[in-house]
């Protein structure tokens, strides 16, 4: 027994003779280079329900369940765009490892674009992330963080997608599973070669790359979107939506949104076409395609983009965007209030239809479909804001919303380029916090806060380049402090800023008549206004507030500028904000 321990002794001095010279041979040789992702997964969080004790995700042997997944349309090497940006859910069978805890491993990403996106989530309890580095080709680093929302308790309004269960050794628990993309800024310009991982325990990749979406487009429309509603239900019905341009191009591509779904919605066909009249077209409708296909299948909480169709896209011209439902369709993202009648068919796919006759029913809102691109221009400006933003109170169907009225200001002159206008206006919402909770259907489509819908609504959208905020008075009509609202414009304006864009506020206007506008709320309406004016945090101001105010009586609107309400401009009203805006100020 004597002379067998002296042997391990021995052998294990021998081992550790060793270490330093391997350590050195090792630092030599340099770090190893970067590799792909999934050759480095390192755990499995993905279980077949009948079998939960082959992942163990948190390290408690909880996991994803596989048949939730597949509901959703996130079946394994299926790639996915969410927030413009193209990610691979990993093409591993359950209990195979899909993702990397991350510690600090050099992944090989390449591509060139204006974000790296990560879809990841962190088993931690909590919102666990730390820094990394990007490599450039060029061999150029820049710093970022990543931070990953915990998978059982982060918030719904900011997840990719949300699973209906949590498979466990003991049994399957009926709790919302979530998944979250984030993305971080790219150096301008630079060709990503790598990405080193942060080191953060309990934080999990799945999938990474770089988004080149928005590269060579500009944004001429689109709408957010406040929730997930009831509608139709719809099956083997044709939508035909009516959006109206801002910009103009030679080349068009349309974009539909399956935000906040629980489960994936089939366009079987779509079409996009000059508007004549009611739901006549103007000519025949050009069929759009999707990866070549005539249809696509976009899984929950995920997006299609169609494919670049040659097209002549007028300026400040009405479209029809026409897109077979074959069902069905008991619920949609949704845009409430449109403004603008939209029709929907009698059964069967109409969407090359010129006539309209097919199209017996109207609706008020925009289903599903979110933005409108052309091909090159200048760029996007991006209105975020609430109902005045959105229109609310002006003339239906006829585009007197303040951002059309600056997209039409835009369009008449020379001396700033022709930016597209892109109103991310949702009536209702608020800076500070969610009216729709983020998750299943609702009655309620006031949208998530400008907050948690920022990275959605403004940064993804199509060459960006300056943002305006015009949003508050929810918050303070609904008891939220003045600290509490400059709070949360102030952090837009700083992620706005770490990605390039020129950042622009806009002061909260008067609303004396209102119920809820009290002379409590009106003084907290005008202490954030104090705060904007005073500058050093945006890069502008647009005082909205002195433009429609009563002189003799600042804290309401000027009667020929109030719809009524108090709280909306009318048509007058609207058009005033619009031409009061410097536009040098939109310029980058």
């Amino acid at each position: 027994m004597r002379r067998c321990v002296r042997g391990i002794l021995v052998v294990l001095a021998l081992c550790g003779s060793l270490v330093p010279a391997v350590s050195a041979r090792a630092a030599e040789s340099g770090p190893a280079a970067p590799v792909p992702l999934e050759r480095l997964f390192d755990n499995s969080a993905v279980s077949d329900d009948g079998r939960p004790a082959e992942a163990d995700f948190d390290g408690a042997g909880a996991s994803l369940s596989a048949r939730d997944l597949a509901a959703a349309g996130w079946t394994p090497g299926r790639t996915l765009t969410v927030q413009g940006a193209r990610l691979t859910w990993p093409k591993r069978q359950p209990g195979e490892p899909d993702n990397v805890r991350a510690a600090g491993q050099d992944v090989r990403v390449t591509g060139r674009g204006d974000a790296l996106a990560f879809l990841v989530a962190g088993t931690a309890g909590a919102d666990v992330g730390g820094a990394g580095t990007i490599g450039y080709a060029d061999g150029t680093r820049s710093g970022y963080r990543l931070t990953a929302p915990d998978w059982r308790t982060g918030p719904l309004a900011t997840k990719a997608v949300a699973l209906p269960h949590i498979n466990t050794p003991v049994g399957q628990l009926a709790e919302r599973a979530r998944l979250y993309v984030v993305t971080v800024p790219l150096a301008p310009g630079r060709a990503v070669a790598s990405v080193r991982l942060p080191r953060a325990a309990g934080l999990h990749v799945f999938a990474v790359s770089v988004r080149t979406a928005t590269q060579g487009w500009t944004g001429s429309w689109t709408t957010a979107t406040g929730g997930y509603a009831a509608v139709g239900p719809w099956t083997d019905r044709t939508l035909r939506l009516v959006v109206h341009t801002s910009a103009g191009g030679p080349r068009v591509r349309v974009r539909f949104d399956n935000t906040f779904a629980a489960a994936p919605v089939r366009i079987g066909s779509a079409t996009v076409a000059v508007r004549a009249s009611g739901a006549a077209s103007r000519g025949a409708p050009v069929p759009l395609s999707f990866g070549g296909a005539a249809g696509v299948e976009i899984p929950a909480g995920a997006q299609a983009y169609s494919d670049p169709l040659g097209f002549a896209v007028p300026a400040d011209t009405d479209l029809l965007v026409s897109f077979h439902l074959p069902g069905p369709v008991p619920a949609a993202p949704v845009h409430r209030l449109a403004q603008q009648r939209s029709y929907v068919s009698e059964s069967g796919d109409h969407a090359a239809d010129g006539s309209a006759g097919a199209y017996t029913s109207v609706i008020g809102s925009w289903p599903l479909l979110a933005g409108v691109d052309v091909g090159g221009g200048p760029g996007s400006v991006v209105l975020l804001g609430d109902s005045i933003t959105d229109g609310d109170k002006s003339t239906v169907d006829a585009n007197r919303r303040w951002p059309d009225v600056l997209a039409g200001r835009l369009l008449r002159q020379h001396a700033v380029p022709r930016y597209g206008v892109l109103n991310q206006g949702i009536s209702g919402n608020r800076v500070v916090s969610d009216r729709y909770p983020g998750d299943g259907v609702s009655t309620d489509t006031a949208g998530v806060s400008a907050l948690h819908r920022f990275d959605r609504d403004v940064l993804a959208q199509p060459s960006a380049r300056t943002a305006v905020v015009f949003e508050g008075v929810n918050d303070l009509r609904w008891d939220a402090s003045a600290q509490q609202v400059i709070a949360g414009l102030r952090e837009i304006a700083a992620r706005g800023h770490a990605r390039g864009l020129k950042m622009l506020a806009a002061t909260i206007l008067p609303c004396e008549g209102e119920a809820r506008c009290t002379a409590a709320v009106d003084a907290e309406r005008g202490a954030v206004n104090e705060w904007i004016r005073g500058g050093g945090v945006f890069d502008g101001v647009l005082d909205f507030d002195a433009v429609v105010r009563d002189p003799q009586r600042p804290s309401r609107m000027l009667p020929a500028y109030d719809s009524g309400d108090h709280l909306h401009p009318g048509d007058a009203g609207l058009a005033a904000l619009a031409d009061s805006v410097d536009l040098r100020l939109l310029k980058p």
